[in-house]
């Protein structure tokens, strides 16, 4: 069922409906019969949207057979004009080009950019929707019961929450076409190329909105011009010049990275480029004058990736520290430039607060934290253990969570950096089992073969940190059925007008037994 305009908020919004459930691109059937229309891709539709899928899209159906289109900036209620940007057999992609019949519930935009496509919908419905999605995630796709989905925890701050932003350098409405004035925001909705400008992005502080002005400002003095992620940078159309300097053989802009030290009014700015020249020292000098004592660090990344992407490459440090300071908690930390940091400070401390009452420590436990990044959890949880270990692959991030640990005077830590899959049967050898293992993957989750080692070292208590629901619920399927119990899952909103959603979930063995000190012999 479709609902119009005239339809019920909550019909519209039920992320546990049949149609919400359903319509995910990993879970459209390729069965879909012939007989149901096929759109191509270019091809103008009007929808009515009648629920959302997990990532944020609207959900509409087309003819008898129920072809199944996600539609971006769409939401449940709206009827839209929209063009289809990705095709498949059962299932299309479109981008929303006009709203003609609002929902409702649709309010009026705030921030002027598309980085809060949830913006438009209130934020107690917001909380609604995701804490009803982890659920609907962890019941049909994990097909789990019995646990206790406690009450999502609502974001301290809606707007200006994020302390680090990424942002793309285009030309505009001339990205692609070889003119136009050189821009710095976010890329245009889904199936666009442009990068949109933003005046004023909602979702840093107005320092770092400042700091995103000045570079943007000294950039365009300079003449410089962005990557064509379409064609190559100027002066070079063939796919393998992408990656070269411009025709002039200075560099051209890719990225603007800027991070913020929320406890500390710190700012670390770093420009990613392709090969080629800069006076990144001038740049330094622009920042330096406009942010004064608050601006930490800034460095320049050149990159040689065809991908959309602001890691790798080679970084070098142009003025002031590489690491930014900041405080979590009681934690002292210096954070390099390309480690992983929770992007909202604030709700960090709220999550790992959350993580240490499920891991319910009691001073004598050996605790594993795998993906442990700068060990941030790790060093939060140390106090309340006997013994913590950390493995994480990258390399930078386990000497950040070594210094890390000296620098808060945390003896009983122990970092390596490692794949997990293939460390940690070292650490059991090393260490002895774990009593409980805390989990913090990539959005993908765990691989299968995680998920055996982790069996395998056998931990009392699994406290497993997920931001994607879709993928902790496979995850948490394996581990009932091999013999643990998921207790309870708590959301949090650490991403407001947003489709993101954090959770934290406790698993117990299921053989009747608490975690008990060893005996003392």
């Amino acid at each position: 069922m479709n609902p119009g305009p005239d339809a019920t908020p909550d019909t519209g919004f039920d992320a546990a409906s049949d149609a919400a459930a359903d319509a995910t691109p990993d879970t459209v059937s390729d069965a879909t019969p012939d007989t149901a229309p096929r759109p191509q891709r270019g091809d103008e539709l009007e929808l009515e949207i009648d629920s959302l899928a997990f990532g944020g899209e609207g959900v509409a159906r087309l003819g008898d057979g129920g072809y199944v289109v996600f539609v971006a900036g769409a939401i449940p209620g709206d009827r839209v004009r929209a063009v289809v940007h990705k095709r498949k057999r059962s299932y299309a992609h479109a981008r929303t080009l006009e709203v003609l019949t609002p929902s409702p519930e649709r309010l009026p935009a705030t921030a002027d950019h598309p980085g809060v496509p949830w913006q438009v919908i209130p934020y107690e419905r917001q909380l609604e929707i995701k804490s009803a999605q982890v659920d609907e995630a962890l019941r049909r796709i994990g097909r789990l019961d019995g646990f206790e989905l406690e009450e999502i925890v609502p974001a301290l701050e809606q707007w200006r929450y994020r302390n680090k932003l990424e942002y793309s350098f285009g030309d505009g409405d001339g990205d692609g076409e070889g003119g136009g004035e050189l821009v710095c925001g976010f890329h245009a909705p889904a199936g666009g190329n442009s990068v949109a400008p933003i005046e004023d992005c909602m979702l840093a502080s107005e320092q770092g909105n400042l700091a995103r002005r000045v570079a943007l400002d000294w950039c365009r003095s300079e003449g410089l011009r962005a990557w064509d992620r379409s064609r190559g940078p100027r002066g070079g159309h063939a796919r393998d010049t992408r990656t070269r300097p411009g025709a002039d053989g200075r560099a051209c802009l890719r990225n603007l990275v800027v991070r913020e030290g929320r406890r500390t009014g710190k700012l670390q700015i770093r420009i990613v480029t392709t090969e080629g020249e800069l006076e990144a020292g001038s740049l330094a000098g622009a920042l330096s004058e406009a942010l004064g004592e608050s601006l930490s660090g800034v460095l320049w990344t050149r990159s040689r990736s065809l991908a959309e992407t602001t890691q790798g490459g080679e970084t070098e440090l142009v003025w002031g520290d590489s690491e930014l300071p900041e405080r979590l908690g009681e934690l002292d930390l210096r954070i390099s430039s390309d480690a992983f940091f929770q992007t909202n400070t604030e709700m960090a401390e709220l999550l790992y607060g959350i993580v240490a009452e499920y891991a319910a420590l009691e001073g004598w436990e050996r605790v594993y934290d795998l993906y442990s990044g700068i060990g941030t959890i790790s060093l939060t949880l140390a106090p309340r253990a006997g013994e913590l270990w950390g493995i994480e692959l990258v390399e930078q991030a386990v000497a950040d969570a070594i210094a890390g640990a000296r620098r808060n005077e945390i003896t009983n830590v122990h970092f390596f950096a490692g794949d997990t899959r293939t460390a940690l049967p070292e650490l059991l050898e090393r260490a002895g089992r774990p009593d409980v293992i805390v989990l913090d993957p990539p959005r993908a989750g765990l691989s299968k073969k995680v998920v055996h080692r982790v069996i395998d070292s056998s931990p009392k208590r699994i406290v497993y940190v997920s931001c994607n629901p879709t993928t902790l619920a496979p995850n948490a399927a394996e581990l009932v059925e091999a013999g643990w119990v998921l207790r309870k899952v708590r959301p949090v909103d650490m991403f407001p007008q947003t489709h993101h959603i954090e959770c934290v979930a406790l698993f117990e063995r299921d053989d009747g037994r608490r975690i008990e000190a060893p005996s003392e012999q």
